[in-house]
């Protein structure tokens, strides 16, 4: 029988389910953000705590521009200081995106998105 893992929320995951929130509020779909934490607690957690390395690796993913190998030696270095032999790992859902770290036998949810959001706010640098 696998081992249970613990699974944490990250500060920086709980502002994004509030981005989140916000953005299917604008989108006139809340009931939408229902689901989604309904799916966080039925389905995701569960399977983490069951299978954490079921996620793809996000470190192994290829690298397309010298941007994002640079951000991903980064990331690596970071996670390497955090937690020496931690993996960052992806987990994809029909609609959102989520990453996590798996450090020991600890799952930390770090960020999710939904497909649709944007990863920056263009609008604010117009506003005056």
């Amino acid at each position: 029988m696998a081992v249970r893992r613990a699974v944490k929320l990250t500060a920086n995951f709980e502002r994004n389910l509030e981005e989140v929130e916000a953005f299917l509020q604008e989108a006139e779909a809340p009931h939408a953000f229902d689901a989604l934490l309904d799916e966080l607690a039925d389905t995701v957690i569960p399977n983490l705590e069951r299978f954490p390395g079921m996620g793809r690796s996000f470190l192994e993913r290829p690298v397309r521009s010298v941007e994002a190998g640079n951000g991903i030696a980064r990331l690596a270095k970071q996670l390497n200081a955090v937690a020496g032999n931690g993996e960052l790992r992806e987990y994809i859902m029909a609609r959102y995106l989520l990453l996590y770290a798996l450090i020991e036998d600890t799952v930390y949810l770090l960020s999710i998105r939904h497909h649709r959001q944007l990863s920056f706010d263009l609008a604010s640098h117009w506003s005056a």
